[in-house]
């Protein structure tokens, strides 16, 4: 590296080992914004990284003063624990843990991604981590300890920078940052003075969420694990002090911030542009696989770091299946496409379904058929505010209603269950968010909030069955958008996505002034 970026990578590291040193936790948050530097020149840091994430030190282009994660600041984290922790009762414990690489085969891993709950509470994004959260008196309210790796020169030869002890102090808000083999005797240490311990089973396990014997195995797999004896982690938490931690969270990870909104709305905004652009690209002789690979590619290129979930690219009569993933057949004259693909951006999904002609025009059933869709879709995400009232399940029996009345006025009758058995078997809605499905946050019974985001996805799938008019035959698709609960009116998200008939044929013509690339 050249000499002035030697200088830049010693003047950060300096400031956040000045940040670490033994004062407390509320003095560190307040001198923080003072610590940091505002402008830092992207040409001119530290290469490889310091740090085991992008900061704001190492990444400028990325993570702005302030932030911990990309478009979420320091605050905001600080925000979440102390809601979590207000909300408990004395003498309260709270452990979460982090996620642990996975892999295809042998050595061969899968990119690594965070824990969901560890990440909302912490931000930080390193495997094989933990952080434990101790109730108290304080003017914070609680105690964090963040345990993880720290530097191992011989790992980082392999795998690049982890983040020092005393950085990730700095960075992340923690008043002690330990080895994470430190952790068994301290939770044996901090759950024998604790009355209530919320804790769950580590990411991927199918235990209870209240069960401690899926953590004990899973942190004594771990590469810096104790050798200690995993049931003696078990006995560390009396199970009559064990509570679920994952619903408490997800409450608060139901309502989005203002920071978590805009985040949304660029990931919202970076896969609409995605499919408008697959649109102008899709014509006959092309495979689905070439659409899938675009959508991605443009993805890719606007900052999204992974696919949200495995897209669906379904031509003619594939779109009958609702999950179709092997996008592996050509495209056809006269068909229609279903895409329903979103990335994740920044810790935030997308999710976003459109159906197109591929030959850029709808014919008329197809036409006919769509606009009876388009109608119910348009009317569902209308009835998204909080002064409404409404609930997912609310909201599901009038998309059943609505579009049985829309099918009738294009001759396509047939009874309610006809209808949710074949022609519309899905569930209208879901929370998304950090994951995709956030099944657990939002009751579908309960009314729904201001700051919820939710997907509005109705859709009709005709097989080629006689008690149905021929010329519907085989004929799916979906319209799905990401829709912000309002007070009074709804947000749609993914609004840049066309959905409206002319606007389809246009993007899919390059009449929207738009080109694939």
């Amino acid at each position: 590296m050249s000499v002035r970026s030697l200088s830049v990578a010693r003047a950060a590291g300096q400031s956040l080992r000045r940040l670490s040193s033994p004062t407390c936790a509320a003095a560190r948050l307040q001198c923080r914004a003072r610590a940091y530097a505002t402008e830092v020149d992207p040409r001119h840091v530290a290469k490889p990284s310091l740090f085991g994430q992008p900061t704001f030190h190492g990444h400028p282009h990325l993570v702005k003063p302030g932030e911990v994660t990309p478009g979420i600041p320091a605050h905001e984290y600080e925000r979440r624990r102390k809601e979590l922790v207000e909300s408990l009762p004395s003498g309260s414990l709270v452990v979460c843990v982090a996620g642990q690489i996975k892999y295809m085969s042998a050595a061969i891993f899968y990119k690594f991604r965070q824990a969901s709950d560890f990440w909302y509470l912490t931000g930080f994004e390193e495997p094989d981590s933990a952080v434990i959260l101790e109730k108290d008196s304080s003017a914070r309210g609680y105690r964090m300890f963040l345990y993880c790796t720290g530097k191992d020169p011989s790992k980082e030869k392999w795998d690049g920078a982890s983040t020092r002890f005393d950085d990730a102090v700095a960075l992340f808000g923690a008043d002690e940052a330990r080895p994470l083999e430190n952790l068994p005797d301290d939770l044996r240490a901090f759950a024998a003075r604790a009355a209530h311990v919320y804790i769950d089973a580590p990411p991927g396990s199918r235990r209870a969420s209240a069960s401690g014997r899926g953590l004990l195995r899973y942190l004594a797999r771990g590469p810096r694990a104790a050798k200690s004896d995993p049931e003696a982690y078990l006995e560390s938490v009396a199970p009559a002090k064990r509570r679920p931690l994952a619903p408490l969270v997800g409450r608060l990870r139901s309502v989005k911030s203002k920071h978590e909104q805009e985040v949304m709305k660029a990931s919202a905004d970076i896969s609409a542009r995605a499919h408008a652009k697959t649109m102008r690209l899709a014509q006959p002789g092309l495979s689905e696989a070439d659409l899938q690979a675009h959508f991605e590619y443009i993805c890719a290129r606007n900052g999204v770091q992974r696919p949200a979930y495995v897209p669906v690219v379904a031509s003619g009569e594939n779109a009958l299946i609702i999950h179709y993933t092997r996008n592996d057949h050509l495209l056809r004259d006269g068909e229609l496409v279903l895409i329903d693909a979103g990335g994740e951006y920044n810790g935030y999904a997308s999710d976003i379904s459109r159906t197109f002609p591929v030959n850029g025009k709808f014919t008329p059933p197809q036409r006919e058929l769509y606009s009876a869709l388009l109608s119910v879709q348009k009317a569902l995400v209308k009835e998204c505010a909080a002064d409404r009232g409404h609930s997912l399940d609310v909201l599901h029996r009038r998309s059943v209603e609505l579009l049985r009345k829309e099918l009738e006025q294009i001759g396509l009758r047939c009874t309610r269950s006809t209808l949710e058995l074949i022609l519309y078997p899905h569930y209208l809605a879901h929370p998304i968010g950090i994951d995709l499905h956030e099944a657990g946050t939002v009751e579908r019974s309960a009314p729904l909030k201001e700051g919820m985001v939710i997907t509005i996805e109705p859709g009709v799938y005709v097989p080629p069955d006689p008690q149905f008019p021929k010329h519907f035959h085989g004929l799916g698709m979906r319209i799905e958008d990401e829709v912000l609960i309002g007070a009074e009116h709804p947000v749609v998200l993914s609004a840049n996505a066309p959905k409206e008939i002319e606007d389809i044929e246009g993007a899919c013509q390059g009449a929207l002034g738009f080109e694939p690339f």
